[in-house]
C-alpha cells in the first residue's frame, strides 16, 4: 500500500522538531513492504500545500498524521492545539479518498476524544510500530474487528499491547526523516527507552508509553547514532524519559558510547536520584554537555503530594555531581499542586535559586491528564465532573494561590536573586 505520514508543526517542544515517534512508525510500515513517504513538518497556518504536494507525489491509500500536543500547558492563557490540526484533517479529506489514521504522543492521551474531534477513521494508541503495519494488513484483507491498540468509531476500545523487544522496531535511516534538513546544527531527537513505572501523580507518560520499562540493546543504538553521525549530525537529544534509568543500563551505553568515538554532543532528561559520579563522568566523556531536571519542587510535603521518589537532598546532590562533571543543568519547577501553600513555593523558590541552575522553567498550575492521581483528586475535590474528557485543558492550583501565585512568579522572574513575597 502507499502510505503518506504528515508530521504536523505545532510550535511546541523547539529543542526537538523532527518527528522521531512518527519516523519510527514510517521506518515499520516500509520494512513491512509498503511505499512511504514522510513529509517534513508542515505548519499549521498554512498546510494546504504542503499536503497538496504530498498527495500528487504518492497518491495514497492511507494517510497517518501525527498528533503530539493537545495544549501548551498554560494555565495563565492556554493555547489549544487541535482546532488548526482539524483543519489539516480537513485538508486531506479535500485532496483525497484515503483513510486518515492518528497517532502520537497526543492521541495516545486522549484516544477517543481526540478521534471524535479531528474527525479521523481510526487512531492507533501507543507504540505505532507493531500496530500500524497490522492495521495495513487489516485493511488489505477487509477482515472484521480490529488489530490491537487501534481505535474505530463507534467500537469498544482495542486492546493495547506493548512490543517487549524493542531491537525488533527499526530505526528510521537518515534518508526516510532527514532527506530535507539542511541544517547540521539541529538536534536531533534518540529514543534507547520506554515506559515508566515511576507513577509521578500528574504524569501521562503511562498513556503513551506503559509503565513497563522496556530498552533497546546499547550496541543499536549507537549503530544508529554512528550513522546519523556519518550523515552530518552531530547533536542529539535523548527523549527518553529518564537517561538514568536504571543507572546500568545509562552506563554501559555512555561506554559504548565513548568506545565508538562518534563525537557527538548530546542532552538528556535525569531524574534527579540515582546519580553518581561514575555515572556523571562516563556521560560527560561521552558527549552530554547538558541535562533537565525535573525535580518540580524544593519542598519534602509537596514531593511526596507529587509521588516523587527522591528528596531534595539527593536533587542538590545529584546537581552537584553533574555540575562538578561539567554538565549544564535546567530545572523545572511546577508549582500550585495539591497541598501547595505560599510558604512551600517560598522553599521552591528559594531550593532552586540554591542550585546555581543554568536555567529554571517554572509553571503555575499542574495539567489534569486522564487517569492520574491528579485527576482523580480533583474529581474528588469537586474541581472537574468524573465524565469531563480532560481534552480542553483543565488545571489544578491549590486553594488561595488562585491570585497570588502568578503575580509572585511574575516578580520573581523579574528579579530572582531579590524578589521577595507580598
Amino acid at each position: 500500500m502507499k502510505i503518506l505520514f504528515i508530521p504536523v508543526n505545532d510550535e511546541l517542544g523547539v529543542e526537538t522538531p523532527l518527528p522521531l515517534g512518527l519516523a519510527c512508525v514510517a521506518a515499520a510500515t516500509e520494512k513491512a513492504g509498503h511505499d512511504v513517504q514522510l513529509l517534513t513538518p508542515i505548519s499549521t497556518s498554512d498546510p494546504e500545500s504542503s499536503v497538496r504536494e504530498g498527495i500528487k507525489g504518492i497518491r495514497p491509500q492511507v494517510i497517518g498524521v501525527s498528533v503530539r500536543n493537545i495544549d501548551d500547558q498554560n494555565m495563565q492563557a492556554p493555547r489549544f492545539l487541535l482546532e488548526p490540526l482539524r483543519r489539516v484533517v480537513a485538508v486531506c479529506r479535500s485532496l483525497s479518498g484515503a483513510r486518515i489514521v492518528l497517532g502520537g504522543a497526543g492521541y495516545s492521551i486522549f484516544p477517543e476524544s481526540v478521534l471524535t474531534y479531528l474527525g479521523a477513521d481510526m487512531g492507533i494508541q501507543g507504540e505505532g510500530e507493531s500496530a500500524f503495519p497490522r492495521l495495513l494488513s487489516w485493511l488489505e484483507r477487509g477482515a472484521e474487528g480490529g488489530p490491537p491498540s487501534v481505535y474505530l468509531p463507534g467500537r469498544p476500545p482495542a486492546a493495547r499491547d506493548f512490543a517487549a523487544n524493542l531491537d525488533a522496531f527499526p530505526m528510521p535511516a537518515p534518508r526516510l526523516w532527514l532527506n530535507t534538513v539542511h541544517n547540521s546544527d539541529i538536534r536531533v531527537p534518540v529514543q534507547s527507552r520506554r515506559g515508566c513505572p515511576l507513577d509521578c501523580a500528574y504524569c501521562s507518560t503511562s498513556a503513551i508509553e506503559g509503565r513497563s520499562f522496556r530498552k533497546r540493546s546499547r550496541e543499536s543504538v549507537v549503530e544508529w547514532l554512528r550513522e546519523m553521525r556519518e550523515s552530518g549530525f552531530r547533536n542529539f537529544y535523548f527523549v527518553d524519559n529518564a537517561f538514568n534509568l536504571s543507572p546500568s543500563y545509562a552506563k554501559e551505553l555512555c561506554r559504548e558510547i565513548i568506545r565508538a568515538q562518534l563525537d557527538i554532543d548530546w542532552w538528556s532528561i535525569v531524574y534527579p536520584k540515582w546519580v553518581d559520579v561514575e555515572l556523571a563522568s562516563l556521560m560527560a566523556k561521552a558527549g552530554c554537555t547538558q541535562v533537565s531536571l525535573g525535580f518540580e519542587s524544593g519542598s519534602e510535603p509537596i514531593l511526596k503530594q507529587l509521588n516523587k521518589r527522591f528528596t531534595c537532598r539527593e536533587v542538590r546532590a545529584v546537581s552537584a555531581t553533574l555540575s562538578d562533571a561539567g554538565i549544564k543543568r535546567n530545572g523545572f519547577l511546577l508549582l500550585g499542586g495539591p497541598a501547595e501553600t505560599r510558604d512551600t513555593v517560598e522553599e521552591s523558590l528559594a531550593f532552586a535559586d540554591s542550585l546555581d541552575l543554568h536555567a529554571l522553567k517554572v509553571t503555575v498550575g499542574l495539567r489534569i491528564y486522564p487517569n492520574t492521581a491528579l485527576a482523580s483528586r480533583a474529581v474528588a475535590e469537586g474541581l472537574i465532573r468524573p465524565d469531563d474528557n480532560l481534552l480542553r485543558p483543565r488545571f489544578y492550583l491549590a486553594h488561595g494561590l488562585e491570585d497570588w501565585l502568578p503575580d509572585r512568579i511574575a516578580a520573581w522572574e523579574r528579579n530572582p536573586a531579590s524578589a521577595t513575597a507580598n
